[in-house]
């Protein structure tokens, strides 16, 4: 969506295809970094933007045992907004979706679902997807993958990913909220068990981490061990875990972190998920694929306006991503493997880091953790003028 609106803007015609009818998906990221805030802001769109239904986290902390501790500030970051926005995704995309129809080369499909390429002898031409009314092919100078970390594209142009691993997976699920409750998203780490809680004001949106592979396991010991596990690390939940009642509430996210070798073929490009797999760790994901886009649009525009775009040129996007990308997951694996296994695999009580003892005795150390996940690694900026708007 984000690629489109920008490609439209410098004046190329874009067809967008969504598969639903809507946006409307529980559990997917809602996490707006600074750095996708920053482009908002050089788009001139970040006012407007802002007043959508959010909420503004400046800094956050976790419970690691029975101990709140401080792990993030990001106010002093060289950004407009010094802080992370949760913003529901279908707010997100409906608000992008409208800024792109101001500009004539713009067409958004909905209820589309793309089902195969279109190749003309090595080079991909288009696409096949399936809509209400029959078959469409959809014929252009380029097709961009975008579709996810299971993506349809790259399967069926023979991508081959570098699986990174992942040692857990996280059980998603909805609990009421209520006035009294701690008002911050934040983390709660104990012995063998990892539950994320974001606030979406009249409900806690819940991530239960488990170990890669366990949801069989849990299934059978039943939906009430599950229940005590996550009352016992927040006890004030208690009274709502009877909520869950059957398997139907709780959704599984299989945890995955890979990336393609080569992102691209002759006519074919694929950015996000779909080219890099990120862990829900740090909500990262979302910010480094409109990252893609913005890199893409920037390169990529002029060639696509002139009707010529070569492999030298995706193979350009790919390059100018692929640090980012690589120092993100490299991050992530550390952490999953040093921490979050760790602390799945644990028996005895959870106590505080050295690291993160060191935070709360220097308070600039909680700088470091938003300049790396909040700002990222070689931030992207709109270079492309914008064409006529309809």
């Amino acid at each position: 969506m984000m690629l489109g609106f920008l490609l439209a803007r410098a004046g190329v015609d874009v067809v967008v295809l969504e598969k639903h009818a809507d946006f409307l998906r529980d559990f997917r990221g809602d996490t707006v970094h600074p750095s996708t805030l920053e482009l908002m802001y050089e788009l001139g769109i970040l006012e407007k933007f802002l007043k959508l239904p959010h909420q503004e986290f400046r800094e956050l902390s976790g419970l690691i045992g029975n101990e709140m501790v401080p792990l993030a500030d990001f106010t002093h970051l060289p950004t407009h907004c010094k802080f992370i926005a949760l913003m529901p995704q279908w707010d997100f995309l409906d608000f992008i979706a409208e800024e792109a129809k101001r500009y004539p080369g713009f067409r958004l499909r909905m209820r589309a679902e793309v089902t195969d390429l279109i190749r003309e002898g090595e080079r991909v031409t288009g696409v096949r997807a399936k809509t209400p009314e029959g078959m469409l092919e959809v014929r252009a100078a380029l097709t961009v993958g975008a579709d996810g970390r299971h993506s349809v594209v790259r399967e069926r142009a023979g991508l081959k990913a570098i699986d990174l691993g992942a040692p857990m997976d996280a059980l998603w699920m909805r609990l009421s909220r209520k006035e009294g409750d701690p008002p911050q998203t934040f983390g709660h780490i104990d012995a063998g068990k990892m539950l994320v809680m974001l606030n979406r004001e009249d409900y806690w949106q819940c991530a239960f981490v488990i170990p890669k592979g366990a949801f069989e396991e849990i299934q059978r010991r039943g939906l009430e061990a599950l229940r005590k596990e996550i009352a016992d690390l927040s006890p004030y939940m208690k009274d709502r875990v009877e909520e869950l009642r059957e398997w139907k509430d709780v959704s599984l996210l299989v945890v995955k972190v890979d990336r393609l070798e080569r992102w691209h073929l002759p006519g074919l490009l694929c950015i996000g998920d779909a080219a890099h797999a990120m862990s829900p760790m740090g909500g990262v994901g979302i910010n480094l694929a409109i990252q893609d886009a913005v890199a893409a649009a920037n390169i990529l525009s002029a060639k696509l306006r002139e009707g010529s775009v070569s492999e030298n040129d995706l193979q350009a996007v790919q390059r100018r991503r692929m640090f980012p990308t690589r120092a993100t997951q490299r991050l992530q694996v550390v952490a999953q493997n040093r921490i979050i296994k760790r602390v799945l695999g644990s028996t005895k009580p959870i106590t505080a880091p050295w690291p993160v003892k060191l935070m709360r005795r220097w308070p600039a150390l909680r700088r470091i953790l938003p300049r790396i996940v909040g700002v990222g690694f070689r931030p992207e900026h709109v270079r492309t003028a914008e064409a006529k708007r309809a």
